[in-house]
């Protein structure tokens, strides 16, 4: 039986990570990732995990200079990404060429790719786990011996159901997405450097929609967590609405996201999740990439940590670690989306209050640079205040 430091299963945004960095290190890792997944995504990413993550320009098919919330009533808010740096950008990617890329560069660090399907963990009397999985299309079964597993294959994990207790009860949205080929440059209407956010109840009862670009290619998608809500029948009235009803429809993806991360992401041996499959994805905004990257990475030196100690108590530092920088951020996304999307009048006035300049300047930099920053301590005073105005007014009037 073919022995590995690690196996990682899911070869997605945190599962290439993690594996590059840990073959990077001089352990031997296997890969394994299914055939012809995408995830169903917006495929913005900020310019900090340009930075972090080493990633070539050729991969940014899109650059996102502003970005359109659309209210309940239609009304906009339109808001520009250079806020405090002057041609700053969103980068937009295809995770079609994005995860694929990630992946050869694990291979290029020393990692061994192998295509199939996760069946389950096995255990002997040897020490570690053993790794069944199913070569894809052939259907031959093949069983790898790993020091450490780590499971980052997705929502719904099936090495989280596993190895740890809970973790399918984990809470989710349901995203959906056509991605289609963008109209012309100078249509009218579409423009190639704007990122739109629809917050309507029609759209989505409890999420948002969007139409986010992609240069050649245009992402068009829903997010809800109600499942009696058609999502396609959303997107197909997104792209009526939107004029893209008539726009080639190049593929259609859906998948689930989850909500929160759970409270535990190792089995105190020799499993440990992270990406989606440990719930990394913000409340309210829906991201998920940078934050998976972020998981992969502190899982690797995590498991680095374990490889070389023994102890398995290393592995929950990669969860301590994400906390600790991203804790405080996810708990105020949890409560903006728990508030503000329960009804199209609090949506209006979630975008009215997007607004504002002093609230546009705290986003931005924010989302950007994946940091709250507190040099202008009287702006957020009046953000305080100007959201305690909003908050009364969506109390004392009936929902619609």
């Amino acid at each position: 039986m073919i022995e590995y430091d690690c196996v990682v299963v899911g070869g997605g945004p945190a599962g290439a990570t993690a594996a590059t960095d840990l073959a990077a290190s001089g352990h031997s890792v296997l890969l394994l990732d299914r055939a012809g997944r995408i995830k169903p995504c917006g495929g913005a990413i900020p310019p900090r995990l340009i930075r972090d993550f080493a990633i070539p320009d050729h991969l940014i098919v899109g650059r996102a200079r502003s970005a359109r919330m659309i209210a309940p009533s239609d009304s906009t808010v339109d808001m520009a990404v250079d806020q405090t740096e002057t041609g700053a950008f969103v980068g937009m990617v295809d995770r079609e060429t994005f995860d694929e890329w990630l992946r050869a560069r694990a291979a290029d660090h020393g990692a061994t790719r192998a295509t199939g399907t996760f069946d389950q963990i096995e255990r002997d009397a040897q020490p570690g786990a053993i790794v069944v999985f199913s070569e894809a299309r052939a259907g031959v079964q093949h069983r790898v011996r790993a020091r450490c597993v780590i499971g980052a294959d997705g929502a719904r994990s099936r090495v989280a159901r596993g190895a740890l207790a809970g973790a399918e009860r984990m809470p989710c949205v349901f995203a959906y997405h056509e991605v289609i080929r963008s109209p012309a440059p100078h249509a009218t209407g579409f423009d190639r450097e704007r990122c739109d956010v629809f917050y309507q109840g029609s759209v989505s009862p409890d999420f948002y929609g969007w139409v986010f670009p992609h240069g050649d290619t245009t992402s068009v998608g829903v997010g809800s967590a109600n499942k009696g809500f058609s999502l396609r029948d959303a997107v197909t009235r997104l792209r009526a609405r939107e004029h893209l009803d008539s726009c080639e429809t190049i593929r259609r993806e859906g998948a689930p996201i989850p909500l929160r991360p759970l409270r535990k992401w190792d089995n105190g041996r020799d499993v440990l999740v992270t990406g989606d499959a440990a719930g990394v994805v913000a409340p309210a905004s829906g991201e998920g990439i940078y934050y998976a990257m972020v998981a992969g990475r502190w899982s690797a030196s995590a498991v680095n940590a374990f490889l070389v100690s023994g102890d398995p108590r290393a592995l929950k530092q990669a969860r301590r670690a994400f906390m600790r920088s991203h804790g405080q951020v996810f708990r105020i996304l949890g409560m903006m989306q728990y508030f503000w999307y329960r009804n199209d009048r609090r949506r209006e006035r979630f975008v009215m209050m997007c607004k504002d300049r002093d609230v546009q300047n705290l986003i931005w930099p924010a989302y950007m640079n994946k940091r709250l920053t507190y040099a202008r301590p009287l702006a957020y005073v009046r953000i305080f205040l100007k959201d305690m105005r909003h908050l009364l007014a969506t109390m004392t009037a009936p929902a619609r």
